[in-house]
């Protein structure tokens, strides 16, 4: 009986390590971590941020899976929603930087100022419409 949940804690385990690597490697290959670096200053610590990309993301499908919960109370949990959605947003803007979407926009657009403006737009309707969803829906 118990080695069966050994087994299937082993394959959750092992189906966690490949999807963190896999979106560890995907946001690496595209450039974003990088990118960061290079606006922070700090390309000295690009692996550390690698590594705790990865670590992170790892830890996040364990406690996904497993249902885990973390005894930090509810301050704890609304702060690390924000750093959250600040990664995420962070991630967004850069993927969206390195595919130019903006520059295709605006020049299909006819765009020559304004663009600053739907940026904030775009952002700020993201955390609305987050809002919305956490709070309301």
């Amino acid at each position: 009986m118990w080695q069966g949940e050994i087994l299937a804690g082993i394959a959750g385990l092992c189906g966690g390590a490949v999807v963190a690597v896999a979106l560890a490697a995907f946001i690496i290959e595209l450039g974003i971590i990088p990118r960061f670096a290079g606006i922070t200053h700090t390309a000295n610590h690009i692996f550390l941020y690698e590594n705790c990309l990865m670590l992170g993301s790892f830890l996040g499908n364990l406690i996904y899976i497993y249902h885990l919960s973390v005894p930090f109370g509810k301050i704890f949990a609304g702060v690390t929603g924000f750093f959250f959605g600040m990664f995420l947003g962070g991630w967004i803007i850069a993927l969206v930087e390195v595919v130019n979407v903006f520059a295709v926009m605006a020049r299909r657009l006819g765009l020559k100022k304004g663009i600053g403006w739907i940026v904030i737009c775009i952002a700020v309707g993201k955390t609305l419409g987050s809002l919305f969803q956490f709070f309301i829906a």
